[in-house]
């Protein structure tokens, strides 16, 4: 049965893939906007975003709520239709990009990291853009189909991927030794990662970033991609991340990931309506 639910998502994932490739850009865009925006509000994801909200936010009214929620779903569903746009610059020429300085020049690899605020799907591409290839570190979908389709398509602007977990961590660090700079998205929760404040709460966070620097001595390079309006979108590479090396490897990498959470939580405050709050970042009653 789960195979047939599995393939039932794929096609009709598929068609509406096709769908918005045929549909010009800022269509597409605000057909998804609008899809997700009427659809949205009866998932249980829904729950899931309003309890984080509430949880985070304590003092927002209803009013203010329901406008972030809805406002949430409209950028997820434009997300969704750009997607099938991604191969190709149309979507890239699209981002008014600062923070060029940042980038490396020396050739050696780097890790790049974002979290998922605006259109992520655009955050690894300036890398590429920019001469320098990258390979792409996912969290791979529980349906198969949907992943090597999703997948295709993003495959189209890094030099490699593979997802994150046991299954990608030999070729994670193969693709370093190959001089190859990583890029990945790391607001997620891990549940055998390690708690690191995140608006000043606990959360189950991912330390493989932190690990990969402490190890092979790498850079660590925050970049973020927000929405200004419609189809159109402001890109920002940031200074490497400062950190110490004391010997004490998870002291360090504590240290690391709570630079990064801060970091991260300061982006989602600037446009939190533009984050993914429907994921259960942090632990639910």
């Amino acid at each position: 049965m789960t195979k047939i639910k599995h393939l039932i998502e794929f096609f009709a994932l598929r068609i509406l893939f096709a769908a918005f490739r045929i549909l010009p850009l800022d269509a597409a865009s605000f057909v998804g906007g609008f899809m997700a925006r009427s659809i949205g509000p009866f998932l249980s994801a829904h729950r899931i975003a309003d309890k984080n909200l509430s949880m985070i936010f304590p003092e927002m009214d209803r009013r203010k709520k329901q406008a972030l929620l809805t406002a949430m779903w409209d950028n997820l569903g434009r997300v969704a239709a750009e997607l099938p746009h991604l191969p190709g610059d149309e979507l890239y020429n699209r981002m008014e990009v600062s923070g060029h300085e940042n980038l490396p020049t020396d050739g050696k690899p780097v890790i790049f990291f974002s979290g998922h605020i605006g259109n992520w799907e655009l955050s690894y591409p300036i890398a590429q853009h920019n001469g320098l290839p990258v390979t792409l570190i996912y969290r791979q979908a529980n349906n198969l189909y949907v992943d090597t389709l999703i997948n295709h398509i993003r495959g189209t602007q890094a030099a490699d991927m593979f997802p994150k977990g046991a299954k990608g961590s030999y070729k994670m660090l193969r693709a370093i030794k190959d001089g190859l700079s990583l890029a990945m998205l790391i607001d997620q929760k891990m549940n055998d990662g390690i708690p690191v404040p995140f608006f000043g709460r606990e959360a189950m966070t991912a330390p493989a970033i932190a690990e990969l620097a402490l190890r092979y001595d790498l850079p660590l390079i925050p970049g973020r991609v927000i929405r200004t309006k419609g189809a159109h979108f402001k890109a920002h590479v940031y200074p490497a991340l400062t950190y110490e090396k004391t010997g004490n490897e998870e002291n360090d990498a504590l240290a690391i990931m709570k630079k990064v959470n801060l970091l991260l939580e300061s982006w989602i405050r600037e446009t939190p309506e533009q984050w993914f709050w429907v994921h259960k970042r942090w632990p639910q009653k």
